[in-house]
């Protein structure tokens, strides 16, 4: 896998080449790039580049003195893609919706759409039942307890926890391997808690909400009927927030739609594309 120096260290990438439209897909704590393993295949024409983020699942530790805040991970977004020379980007989220704060800090030239898929948005940073999860990566020794914990069926599996983020069910093989580098590495844990504990206050993450209205590209929301985690009414209000928003629901799906609905989130955001004028690009033949 091909990894790319960045101010706070360097990060692993995967990136599937080509001259179509490029997608950037962010995946959740501690995911990494296996998130989007379903509907990446289904987007032929498209070059998706796909950054594992230093959210608790990466696989190299960062600077011992990075910044991953909220914001901190949002402006080493915005770094990943200037740093790959890349303009016009499509920028996907998914759980997490921090690097919407590349607006908020007047860093989003080089994106020309947003793709929101039920993210955190507005003072759900983290989601409700996220919030103990987060404060026990807080205190000492609580990254390394969450690891132990989550080797526990009844734990891994309970709906106010990663439980309930998919109506299908996390693959066991995937979940474990999203914990493995914290369960290995200290310096994993070191910079998992970092983030982990970072989200702002309330007022300020309101605030920064209000300048997404600044954002006057198009911007396509996609959020799921049977969240758990996320609003619905969330949805509804980022569409309306962004002067080009649009909403689309999808049903029998939570958190990880790319998880429960592949094939109905490549479909829509391929329309989303097409319609905005980042139509894919088919090989002669």
């Amino acid at each position: 896998m091909p990894q790319i120096a960045l101010s706070s260290g360097a990060i692993d990438y995967q990136d599937t080449g080509g001259d179509g439209p490029v997608l950037i897909f962010c995946h959740g704590m501690p995911m990494n790039e296996t998130q989007w393993r379903k509907v990446v295949p289904l987007l032929n024409g498209y070059r998706c580049i796909l950054p594992t983020l230093p959210l608790g699942g990466h696989r190299r530790p960062m600077n011992r003195d990075a910044d991953l805040s909220q914001r901190g991970v949002a402006l080493l977004v915005g770094e990943f893609i200037e740093r790959l020379g890349l303009d016009g980007v499509t920028l996907v989220l998914n759980d997490w919706g921090g690097a919407q704060f590349l607006v908020s800090e007047g860093k989003s030239q080089r994106v020309a759409r947003l793709a929101l898929v039920a993210c955190e948005a507005f003072d759900n940073f983290p989601p409700g039942p996220a919030k103990a999860a987060a404060a026990v990566c807080g205190v000492p020794g609580g990254v390394w307890l969450l690891t132990r914990l989550m080797r526990i069926p009844w734990f891994r599996n309970n709906r106010n926890g990663y439980g309930g983020m998919s109506l299908r069910g996390i693959p066991d093989d995937i979940l474990d391997d999203w914990f493995a580098p914290a369960t290995r590495s200290k310096a994993i844990r070191r910079d998992f808690a970092k983030f982990a504990a970072s989200a702002p206050k309330r007022e300020t993450l309101l605030a920064w909400s209000e300048r997404l209205r600044d954002f006057d590209r198009p911007v396509l929301v996609v959020w799921a009927t049977e969240d758990r985690l996320m609003p619905r009414e969330h949805g509804r209000r980022l569409a309306e927030l962004y002067p080009q928003g649009r909403l689309i629901e999808i049903a029998d799906s939570s958190t990880l739609v790319p998880e429960d609905q592949p094939e109905r989130l490549a479909e829509v955001l391929t329309e989303f594309l097409v319609e905005t004028g980042a139509g894919p690009v088919r090989e002669a033949g």
